[in-house]
């Protein structure tokens, strides 16, 4: 029976994705200690969370202004901490939750992050995903010794597919059935079931042979969140639990038959991928005290907030402007950062828009469109999402942590639960079963479409 799926959308760093949420009074502020991602990791696997998956930046936001001083002075996401070492701390306080860490296609390596996830996945029992980014930002290409800044964005994702290959190629070296162990004949793993890939591309080699075997579940769950029109073809290849963010419903819903569509195009079972949006609750006994809760935390952000992170998702400095004053024509082809948050503000009528348009219509580094209510009304808005549908689950944003996801897990989960829609307890252990995804057969990728065909 279909159930709703939800995913934690965590940040290894001072804030939740909203920068302002550290100034929350109820926010903890250990999030450099194993005790905070540990017990959010607990709280999330009370309330039976598919998984929660870290969100990540390789540099902190410091293109406004060209300098980091507000970064750390305004605590914009300016703690940034390794995601893997994170979750690995979660995983030893859990059995079941699901764990995803975001990895970036630009600048690492495919055969690194091939070996870095399927150790996850083994050491914790089939329970790892990894979120496949290619990287917008220039400030992330600088502390990665790119100079010249981020890679032009469709070539980024050219690129990743490549990426994409050599990973799946070395996930698929070792046959389930290579490891005997047979002591008395000296037989440790059959070498006919454990394979080189040498893979030689336009952008990219690897050779092998991979050096860890086969998970619990095959390989690790794929995550994507491009939402441009190449990020989405690249999505329709490779995603398996694919992050949206919609604020409506009629165009949640056209989003996603659309991405459900371009799945099947792909040869793909269109249930093989989950697609899941994002949304922030804000959750109480009762609709009047959710709204006090929400009226308290909209005292809390300022325009640096905005300034900053808009600026480094554009890669363009917006203290260079006046609020009011409008971006040139060749100014907004210059954009080079997140297209889709830049076609947003054009879609709106904003042909050339002022910095105060691009604050307004993006809603950036702001507690936008939040679901507020208690457990009968956010769990209508969820199940109408849902059944529509518009969506197969949520990622779940918190205002702060870990109250944010306290707040979810106590008042809205027994709701759904009562409603039939959404797991009183897990029936798998891997996170594969958690969200109804086939293990993988080796090999099976490569019936899928590339992005030209």
């Amino acid at each position: 029976m279909r159930q709703v799926h939800f995913v934690a959308f965590l940040q290894a760093q001072n804030c939740t994705t909203l920068p302002a949420s550290w100034r929350h009074p109820l926010a903890r502020t250990d999030s450099y200690s194993p005790a905070y991602y540990q017990h959010i990791a607990r709280v999330l696997e009370e309330g039976k969370f598919d998984c929660g998956f870290f969100d990540d930046r390789l540099a902190m936001p410091d293109m406004y202004l060209g300098d980091h001083a507000h970064t750390v002075q305004n605590g914009i996401r300016c703690v940034k901490l390794d995601p893997i070492a994170c979750l690995m701390t979660m995983a030893a306080a859990t059995t079941r939750l699901g764990l995803g860490a975001t990895y970036s296609t630009t600048y690492y390596e495919p055969f690194h992050v091939a070996r870095m996830f399927q150790t996850v996945d083994l050491m914790t029992n089939g329970r790892a995903a990894w979120n496949c980014v290619t990287s917008v930002n220039d400030n992330e290409a600088r502390n990665m010794g790119r100079t010249d800044g981020a890679m032009e964005h469709d070539t980024r994702y050219d690129r990743a597919d490549e990426f994409m290959e050599i990973v799946l190629g070395h996930w698929d070296s070792w046959d389930d059935d290579a490891i005997v162990v047979d002591k008395a004949n000296n037989l440790y793993a059959h070498p006919s079931k454990v394979r080189r890939i040498d893979y030689s591309g336009q952008f990219m080699s690897s050779r092998g042979p991979f050096t860890v075997p086969r998970s619990p579940q095959g390989h690790p769950v794929v995550m994507q969140a491009g939402m441009s029109g190449r990020g989405q073809r690249f999505a329709a290849r490779w995603g398996e639990l694919l992050f949206v963010a919609h604020h409506n419903l009629a165009a949640a819903k056209a989003a996603y038959d659309k991405s459900k569509a371009a799945v099947a195009a792909n040869g793909r079972d269109p249930d093989s991928q989950k697609i899941c949006t994002l949304f922030y609750p804000v959750a109480a006994a009762t609709k009047a005290e959710a709204e006090d809760k929400q009226a308290a935390y909209d005292k809390l952000p300022n325009d640096i907030d905005q300034l900053s992170l808009l600026s480094e998702a554009l890669n363009y400095d917006f203290s260079k402007k006046g609020l009011d004053e409008a971006f040139s024509d060749e100014e907004m082809r210059n954009i080079s950062g997140m297209q889709s948050m830049r076609d947003r503000v054009v879609q709106a009528g904003k042909a050339n828009p002022t910095v105060r348009d691009f604050m307004e219509i993006t809603g950036r580094g702001l507690l936008r469109n939040a679901w507020v209510g208690g457990p009968k009304e956010i769990a209508d808005r969820i199940e109408e999402w849902w059944s529509t549908p518009a969506c197969d689950g949520f990622v779940v944003g918190p205002t702060h942590q870990p109250g944010g996801f306290e707040d979810f897990v106590k008042f809205v989960v027994p709701e759904l639960q009562r409603r039939g829609i959404y797991r009183k307890e897990y029936t798998g252990s891997t996170l594969r079963e958690h969200l109804g995804l086939a293990r993988p057969e080796i090999g099976a990728w490569r019936t899928r479409k590339t992005a030209a065909e």
